[in-house]
């Protein structure tokens, strides 16, 4: 019962921000001092929304929110522009480029973060972060039985058998311009025949099951290791970087600065290694998102007393 309240919560929630309503006791009516960060729907949004909280909350004694179970990078862009959050925590250069500012993908890291923060101070009044120090791009998976059956090991093996195969997406993926599927089937030349739209956290247990022959997920994504899924090279490059940072309205640092230098101790702290690692605490040993960034910052002493 508990979980259909809370996604029921995150449904409504979505509702009122697409409807460009603000969310009741969120930014535009809570206290001056309270920071509101908004997450999302996936672990690891989840794990930096609370790592951000309770570093803000340890080194400037700020009280903070946590929105979560928004779905989408539109509705979490909105609530941002609305005013319902102060932070979003987990934002990726390569989707906020094609997407949110509507220009071509580019592959070079450096330069796509360059215009992300370009764009989204011009148009948005935000500050885009420089990475957290990981990257978390689309990858396609497959089982380790799929993989030694069709032989499989790069992306452009799955030509051969396109029509044969059952592929699993992310629901938003398949109508999505620059890094999407209508870029796909361009840079690859060829399409799937059996492609089915898919909640993003479904998908892995849809390849474990076997319901599924291919799924698009996330290289971050703590279930590859519990599944021991492959990971397919996307060989001819059509991914553009997908370097995770956060993104703050300005105004928060017009009302407190001091929180700027807070946030900026997370910049370069994690790698894509470590941040598979702290999915699959979550998604396979089962822990809290909280508790997972409560361990990560004590084990790097981000708790040690802030001089005066």
């Amino acid at each position: 019962m508990f979980k259909k309240m809370t996604k029921l919560l995150g449904l409504l929630g979505a509702l009122l921000l697409l409807g460009s309503c603000s969310l009741p006791g969120l930014a535009s009516n809570h206290d001056k001092n309270n920071i509101s960060i908004i997450g999302g729907i996936t672990t690891e949004s989840q794990i930096m929304a609370a790592m951000i909280s309770q570093l803000l909350e340890h080194d400037g004694n700020f009280e903070t929110t946590l929105v979560n179970n928004l779905a989408t990078t539109s509705i979490i862009h909105q609530a941002l522009v609305n005013g319902d959050g102060d932070i979003a925590a987990a934002r990726y250069t390569g989707t906020d480029l094609t997407t949110v500012l509507n220009q071509e993908p580019v592959t070079d890291p450096q330069k796509a973060l360059s215009l992300v923060q370009a764009g989204f101070q011009e148009k948005f009044h935000q500050q885009y972060f420089p990475s957290y120090g990981f990257e978390n791009s689309y990858v396609f998976l497959v089982t380790k039985e799929t993989a030694e059956k069709y032989h499989l090991q790069k992306v452009s093996d799955l030509q051969n058998y396109a029509d044969e195969l059952s592929v699993g997406v992310d629901s938003s993926w398949l109508n999505r311009k620059g890094d999407g599927y209508p870029g796909f089937i361009s840079a690859y030349d060829f399409s799937f025949a059996k492609t089915y739209p898919m909640q993003i956290g479904l998908v892995y247990d849809a390849v474990a099951a076997g319901q599924m022959d291919v799924i698009l997920g996330y290289s971050t994504d703590g279930r590859i290791a519990s599944y021991d899924l492959v990971m397919l090279e996307d060989d001819r490059h059509f991914f553009p970087p997908y370097d995770c940072a956060m993104v703050v309205n300005e105004s928060l640092f017009e009302k407190h600065p001091e929180a700027e230098g807070i946030l900026e101790k997370l910049t370069g702290k994690i790698s894509t290694e470590e941040m598979q690692e702290l999915n699959y605490q979550a998604d396979n040993n089962l822990l809290e998102p909280a508790e997972v960034a409560k361990r990560f910052l004590e084990s790097h002493n981000y708790f040690q007393e802030v001089a005066k």
